[in-house]
Order: structure tokens, then C-alpha cells, then sequence
């Protein structure tokens, strides 16, 4: 005899709420959609991250150069055109966008999630990276000058390293929001944490375990994740005591 099987027999003051958790989640193995939902929710938002930060980085960088470069002006300008563009389009509907248009013979809708959100990172990345680079010493870029590279180089090698202790809370602040902004990924008929919720509700009527079971999940990562970023930020004060 199993623990649960004990637990329902024992008829304690718990044993009804028990017994409607075991219906819900262990019938049918149905616990397993959730652990489904939450590797595509995990793997959906570290995917549109990395895409967000490369997108982000180039933006950034491609602006910051424009400042003093005519010729990149172009480049500028397509850059605030995608920003403007990405930053007034709501999500779920850039979504659907790649979806149904843009890859529209796609089978697996994880993929275009992973690009969908990384677009869109992108564009709310690019300013914060941007942010990070401005807050760097505009001397470095005139040593680096000196030092006979090119502006392109001296942001590589002296600039961007510098601006990364910036720029690391502002990326886990942007991990956390792309979490959460995740949970619209059902709509494009993937499963992730917040559909998995969904289907186990409607095939149970049993909305409040539900519902609140995937709530706690998001909470307990975001809080785990509020905790990294607060020993990150810790960290990097301690090193510039230094």
C-alpha cells in the first residue's frame, strides 16, 4: 500500500482535499502534462534570452557607433524602425504573426515561440544593453583610440566587457519577464506551463488546484530567480568597492 493510498484511507481533515488532488494530477497521469509544460516554458524563455541578448547586443552597439559615424545612420534608423515596431506590437500578436505568416509550415510551434519572444527581447534588450554601454567611461573608447584599434574593435576588446556588470541585472530582470510573458505560448498550441494548466482544468473542472498549483510554480521560480540576481547585484557591489 502507497502513502497516497494510506492518506486516503486515514479519512483525516485533509482527506477530501487529498483525494481531489489525487483525481486531478495522478489520474490518468496528468501531472506529466505539467512537467511537459514546464521543460517548454524553461526552454522557450532561455531560448528567446540568448536571442534577445545577440539581437540586443548588435542593436546597442550599432546605435552607440551611429552616434559619431554618419555612415551608420541607415543602420540606425532600421534599428529604432524595429524598435519602434516591436516595442507598440502587443506580443500575442507578433505570435500569431510568426505563426500563421511567417512560418507558416512550421509543425512545432516550439521553435517559433523561441524566435517569436527573441524578436521581441530583442528590441527591449537593445536599450538596456545600450544603457549599459553609456554608463562606461566615454574615455575608454578614446583609449582604445589611441591604442590604434577601430571603434568597432575598441567596443569589443575595452567597452563591452566593462559594460557587462551593467548589463547582467538588466538581462536577469529581462529573463524574468520573458518567464512570465511565456505563458501566452498557448496560443500558437504548444504546451507549455500555463496551457498545461488549462487542459488539465478542462478535463477536470477542477479550476482552483489548477490554476493555483501553476501559479506557484511561476512564484517559486521568479522568487529563485529574484535571489540569483540579488547575489549577482551583491557580487558585482563588491567589485566595484574594489
Amino acid at each position: 500500500m502507497n502513502l497516497s493510498t494510506l492518506f486516503l484511507a486515514s479519512g483525516g481533515p485533509f482527506s477530501a482535499w487529498f483525494t481531489k488532488l489525487h483525481e486531478t494530477f495522478i489520474v490518468n497521469d496528468r501531472y506529466k502534462l505539467l512537467i511537459e509544460g514546464f521543460r517548454n516554458t524553461i526552454l522557450i524563455t532561455l531560448g528567446a534570452l540568448a536571442i534577445g541578448v545577440v539581437i540586443g547586443t548588435i542593436v546597442a552597439v550599432i546605435k552607440y557607433l551611429a552616434e559619431d559615424a554618419p555612415s551608420l545612420r541607415w543602420a540606425a534608423a532600421i534599428c529604432n524602425l524595429y524598435i519602434t515596431v516591436i516595442r507598440g506590437v502587443p506580443m500575442v500578436v507578433q505570435l500569431l504573426i510568426f505563426y500563421y505568416i511567417i512560418f507558416s509550415h512550421a509543425k512545432n510551434g516550439i521553435p517559433v515561440a523561441i524566435v517569436a519572444f527573441g524578436v521581441n527581447s530583442g528590441a527591449y534588450m537593445a536599450e538596456l544593453i545600450r544603457s549599459g554601454i553609456n554608463a562606461v567611461d566615454a574615455g575608454q573608447m578614446e583609449a582604445g583610440r589611441s591604442l590604434g584599434m577601430s571603434r568597432l574593435q575598441t567596443m569589443r576588446v575595452v567597452v563591452l566587457p566593462q559594460a557587462i556588470r551593467y548589463i547582467l541585472p538588466a538581462i536577469f530582470n529581462e529573463l524574468i519577464a520573458l518567464l512570465k510573458e511565456t505563458s501566452i505560448a498557448g496560443y500558437v498550441a504548444e504546451v507549455d506551463l500555463t496551457r498545461a494548466g488549462n487542459l488539465i482544468r478542462n478535463n477536470t473542472y477542477d479550476a482552483i488546484n489548477t490554476l493555483l498549483l501553476v501559479a506557484l510554480i511561476y512564484l517559486l521560480i521568479v522568487i529563485l530567480l529574484e535571489q540569483i540576481l540579488k547575489h549577482m547585484e551583491r557580487r558585482l557591489g563588491k567589485g566595484d568597492k574594489r
